[in-house]
Parts: structure tokens; C-alpha cells; sequence
């Protein structure tokens, strides 16, 4: 792809994606997953060099395990090595099974990433401490400016956006749910981001 893909956006000094470039591209990641997974088949692989961008920076998924399940199943064991630490469900972790829901699962982890600049691998987190609990903790006490990517937040209109990145790790965070039955279905997310984009992002951006 012409633009790479949202891993080298994100850690490139030289480029820089503001808070409605980085929404649009979950947006459109979100809704190929909800196409990847109505088919039906599961990506199994999601994570932020997977999130192709094209000449006109739309998101496309890529290098997915191309998992083919029946909709009647809730998943489906898994005997080959799919995913990547830090970015996998619990399930697939400790029983060798995905799902619908365990894309979804990948997914909040990459839209926190997305929104905080911190990969869940990153040395700051381990057994006491992942991205998910930085970010929970974060909105627990309403100090998400301090997790949020510093280059999203300055002082203009930044009441707005601290609300904006709010409601988007709170998104992620019901995303990536310890079980998989809390997780949200991919459909809601996509509709969710897209009310976060119309109702909340300044207009300039």
C-alpha cells in the first residue's frame, strides 16, 4: 500500500496522524473486520503493521489467518500458532480457541494503541501492570490526557478532546473484555466510532 501501514505512521518521527485521521482509520478497520467476519472468517492476526493505508489513507486489513467458522459455533480450536503476544484474547492464550469475539478483542488492544502510542509489548507493562490496566486506571481516576498519545492533546479545544480520546478507550476497553461474551459485537463498534466521529471530533479535524 501506497502509505504504508498504521504501525509506521504511529512510530515514524517524520509523520503524524491527528485525532480524526487516526478515528477514520479504525473506522474503516473496524468495518473490514465486520466484513471479514460476516463471511464467515476471522483475521486472527490484528494488530497495527496488519492495518494497511492506501493513497488515500483508507485502512485496509491485511495477513489474516483466514479462519473459516460456522456462525452456529461459538469458536472454533485452533492448532496452529495464530496471533501475536499482547495482542491475543485470553481465550486463545489459555484454551487454543477463536472467535468473533477474540478479533474484537485484538481490535480494542490496536485502538488503544492507536489512541495512547504505547504497544501492549511495551517494556513499561508486564505480569502486574498491561496496556488495558494503564488505560482502565487512567479513565478511573480521569486522567487520560496523561495516557493519551501527548502529539493528540494540546491547548486548544482540549476539554474536547480529552472527551473524544475518553470515549474512545472507554470503547476499547469494552472491547477487550477479560470474557468474551462482554466483548461488543464488531457491528456496534463500527456504529459507536462512527457517533464518536459525528458528535464529538472538532470540526476542523
Amino acid at each position: 500500500m501506497l502509505n504504508d501501514s498504521l504501525e509506521k505512521w504511529l512510530y515514524s518521527l517524520d509523520s503524524f496522524l491527528d485525532i480524526g485521521k487516526r478515528l477514520g482509520i479504525m473506522i474503516d478497520a473496524a468495518r473490514a473486520l465486520d466484513h471479514l467476519n460476516h463471511k464467515p472468517l476471522l483475521h486472527t492476526d490484528l494488530k497495527p503493521s496488519n492495518v494497511l493505508l492506501d493513497k488515500d489513507m483508507v485502512a485496509h486489513l491485511s495477513d489474516f489467518g483466514i479462519t473459516s467458522y460456522s456462525k452456529d459455533e461459538e469458536s472454533v480450536a485452533q492448532t496452529s500458532n495464530l496471533g501475536t503476544s499482547g495482542y491475543s484474547a485470553p481465550e486463545y492464550r489459555l484454551k487454543g480457541s477463536v472467535s468473533a469475539r477474540s478479533d474484537v478483542y485484538s481490535f480494542g488492544i490496536t485502538l488503544m494503541e492507536t489512541f495512547t502510542r504505547k504497544r501492549p509489548t511495551d517494556q513499561m507493562f508486564g505480569p502486574e501492570l498491561s496496556l488495558r490496566d494503564w488505560v482502565k486506571e487512567a479513565l478511573d481516576s480521569s486522567s487520560v490526557h496523561q495516557v493519551v498519545d501527548a502529539g493528540l492533546i494540546g491547548e486548544e479545544e482540549f476539554e474536547a478532546k480529552v472527551k473524544c480520546a475518553s470515549s474512545i478507550l472507554e470503547l476499547a476497553l469494552k472491547c477487550s473484555e477479560e470474557s468474551a461474551e462482554e466483548r461488543m459485537d464488531i457491528k456496534d463498534v463500527v456504529e459507536k466510532l462512527k457517533t464518536i466521529r459525528d458528535d464529538q471530533i472538532p470540526k476542523k479535524y
